[in-house]
């Protein structure tokens, strides 16, 4: 004889419940996101890029070869953004500064971060906590984190941790190539 509580409704398809519960309730929090973003260093000798800083997690990094992208290129502060607003539902970065919006070109990491805080905030979440880690050869991090902290704290108004390593010279990170970064966050509802 089979226990007929574990089965779903008659009228459910597909293997889903009829009526599934609604993830958008704040009863479900908290809620988390992940990001990530990659981008490839310029070419020294390319004059668009030429007079361009290596931006990262905020911070200029002087005699850095400077990544290519629509803004800075800053991965840290891009992947953030990514996972702040995955985590309020929000879409990501390239619906709401992509490539496609020219008033975003040139923008810093900390304006993405600051705009993205923005959205969310409409949106009635608020940014619990975060942590970024940076992918990449360079620039060595070590001896900014505090700084690098600092500065993705002061953008999004709440605790971020920072963390870097290497792909022990796999891919085009260990090649030298670019660097990438990943980053979780946590949201709640505004009270």
């Amino acid at each position: 004889m089979s226990d007929s509580s574990n089965q779903l409704p008659a009228d459910s398809s597909a293997g889903i419940p009829a009526s599934s519960p609604d993830y958008s309730a704040p009863a479900f929090l908290p809620r988390v996101g992940i990001g990530s973003d990659v981008h490839a260093f310029a070419d020294p000798a390319d004059p668009e890029t030429a007079s361009r800083l290596c931006m990262v997690a905020g911070l200029s990094w002087p005699g850095e070869t400077p990544l290519k992208g629509h803004s800075d290129a800053d991965v840290a502060a891009h992947a953030l953004c990514d996972a702040i607003l995955s985590a309020a539902g929000q879409g990501d970065l390239g619906s709401h500064f992509g490539t496609d919006r020219p008033q975003w070109q040139g923008a810093s990491g900390k304006q993405l971060l600051t705009a993205t805080m923005e959205i969310i905030h409409r949106a009635g979440w608020e940014l619990g906590n975060a942590a970024v880690q940076v992918i990449a050869n360079r620039p060595r991090m070590g001896a900014r984190y505090q700084q690098a902290r600092a500065a993705l704290e002061e953008a999004v108004g709440a605790p971020v941790s920072i963390s870097a390593t290497t792909s022990d010279n796999l891919g085009f990170t260990g090649r030298g190539e670019g660097a990438a970064a990943i980053a979780t966050a946590l949201v709640y509802p505004r009270g």
